[in-house]
């Protein structure tokens, strides 16, 4: 799948708007306490911008990655009106070339929100890259839908494999230690990208210390 060019199809039909909005997603800011100013963090997938300005606007220093350069302009765009500073880049977790931005290795939070486009074996791989770039002692938070969405279709892929459960997750994570895990149920408006009822399912996971 040409996941480029998909992306930049959906982030130009929004025209100068922002196709999921400019809030930050409701379970990422309903953990702000986990959150401490300076630490670093790395947004995958990160679209236009709405969960790195966020997340800069509590103090972190924030790096993004979107495969659009169409969805980067619009996050730069956004990063400016809100008058903080995201070191965004155009890149994909999933390309054998792949390098950290700005030459960072290693984070104390990696964030993916809704970057359930990846394939299980894709999947594979940018959770691994994701757990490699994760500092021992920092944490990695996901959030994204289970198969039940698949009735809703209120937003999220139409391929079964690539939604999550809890169980999947856990055996992701199996050697970290799982602060929360939870699969629930919320009525979300997220721009015209998501909105309505949905069929979620969250982690906060941290890495092993010794890792």
């Amino acid at each position: 799948m040409d996941h480029e060019a998909r992306w930049n199809g959906r982030y130009r039909e929004a025209g100068e708007g922002y196709l999921f909005g400019t809030a930050p997603n409701r379970f990422m800011a309903g953990r702000a306490g986990l959150f401490r100013a300076g630490e670093s963090a790395l947004l995958v997938a990160d679209g236009e911008g709405r969960n790195s300005v966020w997340l800069a606007e509590q103090g972190l220093v924030v790096s993004a990655v979107d495969i659009s350069p169409v969805a980067i302009k619009k996050a730069g765009r956004l990063a400016t009106a809100r008058q903080v500073n995201v070191a965004f880049a155009l890149g994909d977790l999933l390309a054998p070339d792949w390098q950290p931005v700005a030459g960072e290795k290693h984070y104390d939070w990696l964030v993916g929100i809704f970057i359930q486009f990846a394939a299980p074996a894709e999947r594979d791989l940018l959770l691994a890259r994701m757990q490699e770039m994760t500092r021992p002692g920092g944490r990695i938070m996901l959030l994204g839908y289970t198969p039940r969405q698949l009735e809703y279709r209120t937003g999220g892929p139409a391929a079964l494999e690539n939604l999550y459960t809890a169980d999947l997750l856990r055996q992701y994570f199996s050697a970290w230690h799982i602060e929360e895990l939870v699969e629930y149920e919320d009525d979300i408006t997220e721009g015209t990208g998501h909105k309505g009822r949905s069929a979620l399912v969250g982690l906060v996971a941290r890495k092993p210390v010794s890792a």
